[in-house]
């Protein structure tokens, strides 16, 4: 097989992905999945970077984190891990409650999910951009606590929409999914242009994230972030009065 023959697929599915057939099973939703994607990576790098050693999106370091903390490893904080692990959960609750409710209409869960993440994200900004130092306890346990508990709802919203390979948050099994699946590993290689995207996303947002952060503008990655969510809010309220077929539980 030709390097053309092996990467075109890959740029099809891509393509597919960021400007998906509006009769596809998940209609208008991947291009919102990636967008969520790149919160995620602009938030964590927030988190991790000026919050101090902890994540926000990503639970899996948390736990990790919290091993380190108890072992006495510098630069880590046990008692903020465990509150983002807290403020995830109480998140992933408000989400699951919010796709029960709006289970039998995906855009409607989408809608209603954003406009609740869109809202503490705004109210995080505030706090980071107007409160008192980032580095005290108190506006640093806030910012984990609004972040921790509006990441929640977007993961519990990602699992509930289950578009497959944008998940927002998890990266472990999108890359495993890249390699186990690929032609060189014996299966077919499909959906590796969408999860590549995925990658790329997080990526990005974590990228843009830490050069805002450097260069001396630690608010600007919880603005970008925030912006992001806007326009996506607007984009789900239009969705939300659909009928296609993507609309439909999964």
């Amino acid at each position: 097989m030709s390097i053309k023959d092996a990467v075109q697929p890959v740029l099809r599915d891509a393509r597919a992905t960021v400007l998906p057939d509006p009769a596809d099973h998940h209609g208008p939703l991947p291009p919102l999945m990636l967008a969520l994607t790149v919160v995620t990576g602009l938030v964590d790098a927030f988190s991790y970077l000026v919050l101090g050693h902890v994540f926000v999106a990503n639970m899996t370091g948390n736990v990790v984190f919290s091993g380190f903390a108890i072992a006495g490893a510098a630069g880590f904080s046990l008692a903020a891990s465990l509150a983002a692990l807290a403020a995830f959960g109480v998140g992933a609750l408000l989400g699951g409650r919010i796709g029960h409710r709006a289970r039998a209409h995906r855009g409607r869960v989408l809608r209603l999910a954003l406009v609740v993440e869109t809202v503490l994200f705004l109210a995080a900004y505030g706090v980071a951009r107007y409160g008192a130092p980032l580095d005290t306890a108190g506006p640093r346990y806030s910012l984990i606590a609004l972040l921790g508990v509006a990441m929640g709802v977007q993961n519990a919203t990602a699992r509930a929409l289950a578009v497959p390979d944008l998940t927002t948050t998890v990266l472990t099994l999108t890359i495993t999914g890249m390699a186990s699946d690929s032609r060189a590993a014996g299966g077919a290689g499909g959906k590796t242009g969408r999860r590549a995207l995925s990658v790329l996303a997080m990526f990005a947002g974590a990228l843009i994230g830490a050069f805002a952060v450097r260069d001396g503008a630690p608010t600007l990655p919880l603005l970008l972030a925030t912006v992001l969510l806007a326009g996506s809010t607007l984009d789900a309220f239009a969705l939300a009065r659909s009928d296609a077929r993507w609309t439909e539980p999964r």
